[in-house]
C-alpha cells in the first residue's frame, strides 16, 4: 500500500518545470527533473519479506507477578530490506514492563537483527503466535504488511494454598464429614431420644433416664456428613472491573478466594466442584481426591474461561441458557458459591434462581468500585442495593472491600453465619 509520504510531489514538479519553461530558469528545470526522478524511484514497491524469527522466553514456567526476559531474533531470508519494521504480537495477559516489543532496522540477505523486552507475568497460558513485519522501500512511498507464525508459551500456574474457610449451610451428601444435619446417627451433638432397639450400642443408651424410669431409651446424636460445593465464578467482561488501572480486578481477586477456600473445603473432606460463568464453557464435576485437587488447581489457573483478560468476546451469551445448563449438570445436593462483582443484574439472578430450586447459595463478592469519582460512587450505590436485595432474599452474602484481605473478610462473616 502507499504511504502517501510524497503526496503532492507531481503536481508540484509540474509547477516547478512549467514555471523554469515560462522563465526561461535553468535551476528550476534540474528541481523539476529531481522531482520527476524521486517519483520514478517510488514507483517501485519493496520486496514482500521472507523472515525467519526465533522467540526465546526467559523463564517459560515462572511465578506470578515475576518480570520474564523476551528475546526475538529474525533473519532476512529474501532480499535486501532496506526499511524493516518489527512489531512482536505480545499476548494480552502479559504486559509490557521494560523495552518495547518493536525494532526498526535494514537487514541484507541472510543478516540478523534481534532486540529484547520484558513482561510481567500473570496467571494462565500465555502464547505468542506471530510477529508483525512492515517493510518499505527505499523513499518509503509504499509498504508491505505481513505476519510471521512463530509460537511461544509461557505458563503461569500460582501455588495456591489452603485460604481462609467459611461456614456451609445445613446439609447434603451420604458422605460423613464436617456439615450438620437434621438427620440422627452417629456424630457428636445431640439430636433426639427413641426407643431402645436391640443391637444399639450401650455407649448410646441414656443410662440416665433408665435408672430414673427404668425404661431404655437410645441417644440420637445429630449427623455430619460431607458437603458438594459448587463455585461459580464470574469471568463476563463486566466483571473484570477494578477501582483503579493499576489495582487487581474482582476477577484475579475471586479466582485467588476461589482456590483459597476451595483447598480448605477438599482438606476437610468435602466435594468441590467448579464452573465459570463466561460465554466460554468449562466445568468441572464435584469431586475429592489429591487429583481432583489438581484438576481444579489447573482448570483455575490455565482454563481460558478464566483466564486474566475476557475471552469469548466474539461469542453471543445468554445467561438464561447458561442457567438450564447449569441446572443440568448440578447435583441436586449441591451448595453454589458464586464469586462475582455483582456489577450488573445477571449474577443477581443467577443466585436468586438457584436459591429458589433449593440449592444454598452463598455470594462472594469482590468489591470493584471507587468513591474517588461520581460515576464510580454511583455504581456502587447501585451494588450495595443488588447485595442488599440477596440479603433481604435470605442468600448469604460477603462484600469483601479492595483494601481488606480475604481472611479478615471472612473472619468477619464467620461467626455471624455459624450463629
Amino acid at each position: 500500500m502507499r504511504t502517501n509520504r510524497w503526496l503532492g510531489l507531481g503536481g508540484l514538479a509540474l509547477v516547478v518545470v512549467g514555471a523554469g519553461v515560462f522563465f526561461r530558469a535553468s535551476g528550476l528545470l534540474v528541481a523539476g527533473a529531481v522531482a520527476a526522478g524521486v517519483l520514478a524511484a517510488r514507483a517501485s514497491a519493496p520486496p514482500r519479506p521472507s523472515l525467519r524469527v526465533e522467540r526465546t522466553v526467559e523463564n517459560p514456567t515462572p511465578a506470578p507477578e515475576a518480570e520474564v526476559r523476551v528475546e526475538v531474533t529474525v533473519t532476512n531470508e529474501g532480499e535486501t530490506l532496506y526499511d524493516l519494521r518489527l512489531v512482536d504480537q505480545v499476548p494480552d495477559g502479559l504486559a509490557v514492563v521494560d523495552g518495547p516489543a518493536r525494532h526498526a532496522t535494514a537487514l541484507r540477505p541472510g543478516a540478523a537483527a534481534t532486540f529484547a523486552y520484558t513482561v510481567r507475568a500473570s496467571r494462565g497460558d500465555h502464547d505468542w503466535r506471530r510477529l508483525t513485519a512492515i517493510a518499505r522501500d527505499p523513499m518509503g512511498a509504499h509498504e508491505i504488511e505481513t505476519t510471521i507464525a512463530a509460537e511461544t508459551t509461557l505458563r503461569c500456574v500460582p501455588d495456591f494454598e489452603s485460604g481462609a474457610d467459611l461456614p456451609l449451610r445445613g446439609l447434603t451428601t451420604p458422605y460423613s464429614g464436617r456439615v450438620p444435619t437434621d438427620i440422627g446417627g452417629s456424630g457428636i451433638e445431640f439430636h433426639a431420644v427413641r426407643e431402645y432397639r436391640r443391637g444399639d450400642p450401650q455407649a448410646r443408651v441414656d443410662w440416665n433416664r433408665a435408672a430414673r424410669t427404668g425404661e431404655l431409651a437410645t441417644l440420637e446424636l445429630r449427623e455430619e456428613r460431607a458437603a458438594t460445593v459448587v463455585f461459580v465464578v464470574d469471568t463476563r467482561a463486566p466483571a473484570y472491573a477494578a477501582p483503579a488501572p493499576e489495582a487487581e480486578g474482582a476477577v484475579e481477586r475471586g479466582i485467588e478466594a476461589t482456590a483459597g477456600l476451595a483447598e480448605a473445603l477438599l482438606s476437610n473432606g468435602d466435594r468441590v466442584g467448579a464452573t465459570a460463568f463466561s460465554p466460554l464453557d468449562s466445568w468441572l464435576a464435584p469431586g475429592s481426591g489429591t487429583a481432583h485437587r489438581a484438576q481444579l488447581r489447573e482448570l483455575l489457573a490455565t482454563d481460558p474461561a478464566f483466564g486474566p483478560t475476557p475471552a469469548g468476546a466474539d461469542r453471543q451469551f445468554i445467561p438464561r441458557l447458561w442457567r438450564w445448563k447449569f441446572r443440568q449438570r448440578l447435583p441436586a445436593d449441591a451448595q453454589v458459591m458464586l464469586v462475582s462483582p455483582c456489577v450488573d443484574e445477571p449474577p443477581i439472578q443467577l443466585a436468586k434462581r438457584f436459591d429458589a430450586l433449593g440449592h444454598l447459595v452463598t455470594v462472594i463478592s469482590p468489591d470493584p468500585t471507587t468513591g474517588a469519582t461520581l460515576g464510580g460512587e454511583l455504581v456502587g450505590i447501585e451494588r450495595d442495593l443488588r447485595l442488599a436485595d440477596l440479603r433481604r432474599g435470605g442468600v448469604r452474602v460477603l462484600d469483601w472491600a479492595p483494601e481488606e484481605p480475604f481472611a479478615v473478610a471472612a473472619d468477619r462473616v464467620a461467626g455471624r453465619w455459624s450463629r
